[in-house]
């Protein structure tokens, strides 16, 4: 049993519960309760299957223009992965190499840590503060680089974007990640986007799962200086030249095609959201103000394990962590207003 010696270990990442069951409402994994746009249909039922024996597009050309056109940048500033969890584990492999540790909240997206230990990094975790907000101060010290999610997750908090720019600002030696997943729920103008072109060491993620509707497809993107998207696809050429399928380019593109479908189902789900945080206020819940598409709720008496449990049996599904400081709140993603009335109607059964 001496190989083991060799093995690298880690603790793995854990997904949210993909349950097996009829009749539920998913509201655990932040997905979009609506379908694709209708393109993407269409072109999935005209599309010509001989060419699944043929390799992808290596350089995502096609997906890549679209997205460079749409989001007024250089098709040289946009990098293209499965899922923004592929783009942000080769970021983490190309830029994260320095002697000191990189830094991130220690409320935060789970995967970070994991990608931290798979690839050896070493990383400080920084203490959101009482009302779940970063410190900007946290990460004005010496570091290997540095990643926030805005809207974070799971807490829904969107930092200002001033904030965000005084940590890009005075880290110009580090590369600055900013996860903005869920950054189509939250307001005109919250977006690094809008800095890329001013700070070189800005890389800002984005992906397809959430307000696309695309999570099983798993298309994700970066943009950023071209000398690092430049270093990006070095990396990803020298451990896969293919990581993207021919089926998520090519509908990839016509998701972002549709724009009037894309903005009209952000609107029904923001204003779903606003909807739900009412009803949620009215049966005692408390929360942070969501920007995203999930509410991060916990409630004045009741225990969150007890709710969670509560609407398992239910067959409704909400995210609950057992994790210091939030073992007592409930993730849940907004769903349709007939899900949402469901929900309801059950939080209320048991309070």
């Amino acid at each position: 049993m001496n190989w083991e010696n060799n093995v690298r270990k880690v603790v793995p990442y854990t997904p949210g519960e993909q349950p097996k069951c009829g009749r539920m409402i998913k509201l655990n994994t932040n997905e979009c309760p609506y379908p694709p746009a209708p393109g993407v249909k269409k072109l999935l039922e005209s599309e010509n299957y001989e060419d699944l024996r043929l390799y992808p597009s290596a350089d995502a050309g096609e997906l890549v223009e679209v997205l460079a056109e749409y989001y007024k940048v250089k098709p040289t500033e946009v990098f293209v992965g499965v899922g923004s969890d592929d783009v942000i584990s080769m970021a983490f492999l190309t830029f994260f190499n320095s002697d000191k540790p990189i830094l991130f909240p220690d409320i935060t997206y789970s995967f970070y840590p994991v990608w931290a230990d798979v690839y050896k990094i070493g990383y400080k975790t920084k203490a959101l503060d009482e009302n779940f907000r970063i410190k900007k101060e946290d990460y004005l010290e010496p570091n290997g680089g540095i990643i926030i999610p805005n809207p974070n997750a799971p807490t829904g908090v969107l930092e200002s974007l001033d904030d965000i720019e005084e940590i890009i600002k005075s880290n110009p030696d580090s590369v600055v990640m900013i996860d903005e997943a869920y950054i189509d729920f939250a307001e005109e103008g919250t977006s690094a986007l809008s800095l890329v072109e001013k700070y070189d060491n800005l890389l800002v993620i984005r992906t397809f799962s959430k307000s696309r509707a695309m999570a099983g497809l798993r298309v994700g993107f970066a943009i950023g200086n071209e000398k690092l998207i430049k270093y990006l696809n070095d990396v990803k050429y020298s451990v896969n030249s293919y990581t993207m399928n021919r089926p998520s380019l090519v509908l990839g593109v016509e998701a972002v095609k549709d724009d009037e479908y894309f903005k009209a189902t952000l609107k029904k789900i923001i204003n779903t959201r606003e909807r739900m945080k009412k009803e949620l206020t009215a049966l005692g819940f408390s929360f942070p103000d969501s920007k995203s598409n999930f509410v991060f709720a916990t409630h004045k008496t009741a225990a969150a394990e007890d709710i969670f449990k509560y609407l398992r049996s239910k067959q409704i599904y909400v995210r609950f962590f057992k994790q210091p400081r939030i073992d007592n709140y409930l993730r849940i993603t907004v769903g349709t207003d007939e899900e949402t009335d469901e929900l309801i109607k059950e939080l209320k059964s048991f309070l």
